[in-house]
Parts: C-alpha cells; structure tokens; sequence
C-alpha cells in the first residue's frame, strides 16, 4: 500500500492511542499526532511502541489554537485527517460544560478551517486523494425506545453537553463538505471499551473498584442498555470508512452487543471471580445509587450500512473482549496509578450537579 501522511488529531487519547498502535503495527505510514496531552492522554504508550520514533510525530498543542493548526496542517502534508480530538465524558461535561464548547465545537472548527485551506491548495490530483474523517459518537442521537437501533438516518435529539457539543461537530464537518466541497466523511460510533481506557469510563473504574474492594457504584437500577464494542474492532472499522469509504457518507459503527449496564458488570464481576476469587462474589459490592441527570435509556447501532457498503463487521464478542479487558487491568496497574496519579482523579463521582 502507498505510503500515507496520516494527520491525527487527539491521538494520545483512548481510541486516537489504539489507533495509532493498529497504523504502526500493520502499515508503513506516517503518524502526526496533534494533542494537548490533557488528563487522560496517555503519549508513553505511544513512544515506548514499535517504529514509533521513526513514524510517529507529536505535536501538543490545543485545538482552540488556530494559527498552530494551521501551521502544523501545512507542514505535515496530510493526505488524510482524522478527527479523534473531543472532550468525552458525560458526567465531567455536567460539571464544566465550557470545555466541551471549547474542545469539541471551537476545536472541531479550526481543524476544519485549517483543512480547508491546505485543501484549497492542493493540486488537482492530491484533491483528488485527500479526505477528512471525523469520528463522533452515537450518543448525538439521543435516547431509542427498547426496540430500537439508530441508524446513518436517525434524527438527532442530543440530551448532554457532551452529546450536544459532539452534534454540532458533525453539523459544522457536513456544512464545510456542503459549502466548500471539503472531502469528509463521518462515522458515530457506540461505547468502546478494551485496553487504555482511563478509568473515570464505567469498565475500568468498575474493574478497579473491584479491585480495592469497594463498591462498584451503578446509576439508577442499571437498566440503561448500551451497544459495545471493543476498541480493536473500532479502530479498524476507522481505517476501512477512512481509506474506502464514500466522500460525503456517514457510517454507523456498533459492536451488535446490547447489555444493560447491570448485565455489564455483572460479567465484569464473573470474570474476575474466575481470575482472582475472593471470599465473596464480586457481585456483592455493587451498589446503586442516584441516576445521572438526563441519563439515556438506550444506545444501539444498526451495522447494515457499512457492513454491505464496507464489508466491515465487529469481531470481539463481548466475553471474550471483557476477558481480554480485564485481565490487561490486572497486568497493567502501573499503567493505571500513572494515569491517576497524572490527572489526580482518584475514581470519584463526577457530574453530581
């Protein structure tokens, strides 16, 4: 395969840091990686991995920065960007709405604008090559009924800061297509969940409040249903919509796997009664307690789209993917007392308001 410039935006994050892994590991191409190496960035990961020093170049800096994107735009002669950069968390967008505004609109606007203008001057036939993929969430559109399944149509009905400030991500990336003829393309995606995951996400902070032996804390009954998928199968469904998908589509990608967050951890529980048994299940210290404000009932993808168009299905089920997970916990504690002790969050409740 023709050797790419690969401009990734948030790629110390969660899914920008498996990603970059998945492109070091099984491509030639060349990595820039812009982030502000905020609290949950995790860049040693990245470094201490295969060819990273040769095809892996950071740059930290923000997004709200316009004249450093844009310089670091130009220089890198992309032939193609992918938009990871977001604040992500529901519960810490309750609490500081501002950062999501700042981050996930501001910042979804320079990276556009900048693109743009490289774009524009690009010649006829690295036009013709050039894309814009901006990965963003299913949450934008809402809550489903029990039955339900979004879809590349579904309306959009965000209910957080979080979700709002990610639906107009994707309303100012398809206005910038409209309007200036930028090739992008979209995907949203459902909850990811596997190795790096900083622990304020319901898996690993359960995992690790298991671990310590205190309550795993559950919101509401634990009836909120979420469609998982694990990060692997994310990041490889980004490459194929990135280097095969239509100029102009969006694609839903979702792990086909719909669990309450109760069944969720109760398998998270089961795993690690089978890994490290304690006297007691582990299901014994979970604890429900009161429900996130404008908490969604249900999250679930239908795949139809990009499996026919693509040929992309999710892999990992949903067993052995936990397993995987869990067990990466239990072999990476350094990992996680960096990465706390980096951001000072100690896996207390956030977005109380």
């Amino acid at each position: 395969m023709k050797e790419l410039n690969i401009l990734i935006t948030g790629g110390a994050g969660f899914i920008g840091g498996n990603l970059i892994r998945k492109i070091l590991l099984s491509t030639n191409f060349n990595i820039i990686n812009i982030d502000n190496l905020g609290y949950a960035s995790d860049i040693e990961s990245i470094n201490n991995f295969r060819d990273s020093n040769k095809r892996h170049f950071l740059h930290q800096l923000d997004l709200k920065n316009y004249a450093q994107v844009l310089e670091v735009v130009k220089k890198s002669k992309p032939d193609l960007i992918i938009h990871l950069a977001a604040e992500s968390h529901v519960d810490r967008s309750l609490d500081n709405p501002f950062a999501f505004i700042e981050s996930n609109i501001i910042g979804t606007f320079n990276i556009l604008q900048a693109s743009l203008n490289y774009y524009s001057n690009l010649s006829a036939s690295n036009k013709k090559t050039f894309r814009f993929l901006h990965v963003s969430t299913d949450e934008v559109f809402g809550s489903l009924e029990e039955n339900g399944k979004f879809n590349e149509n579904t309306r959009y009905d965000p209910k957080s800061p979080y979700s709002a400030s990610k639906a107009s991500s994707d309303h100012l990336v398809r206005a910038w297509h409209n309007s200036y003829n930028l090739p992008i393309l979209i995907t949203n995606c459902s909850n990811n969940y596997g190795p790096y995951q900083f622990p304020e996400k319901l898996i690993p902070l359960s995992i690790l409040k298991a671990l310590n032996g205190e309550k795993i804390p559950i919101y509401g009954t634990g009836g909120n249903i979420r469609d998982w998928i694990h990060v692997d199968d994310h990041v490889n469904g980004i490459l194929e919509v990135a280097l095969k998908g239509n100029i102009g589509e969006t694609y839903c990608i979702g792990g086909n796997c719909e669990k309450t967050n109760l069944e969720l951890i109760q398998i998270i529980c089961t795993i690690l009664d089978q890994k490290i048994p304690m006297k007691k299940p582990y299901s014994d210290l979970i604890e429900f307690v009161k429900d996130r404000p404008g908490h969604d009932l249900k999250y679930s993808i239908n795949t139809n789209f990009i499996e026919n168009e693509l040929g992309w299905t999710p892999k990992k089920n949903i067993y052995d993917g936990l397993t995987e997970t869990v067990e990466w916990y239990l072999e990476n504690k350094d990992w996680t007392s960096r990465m706390q002790k980096k951001s000072g969050y100690k896996g207390e409740r956030l977005g109380k308001i």
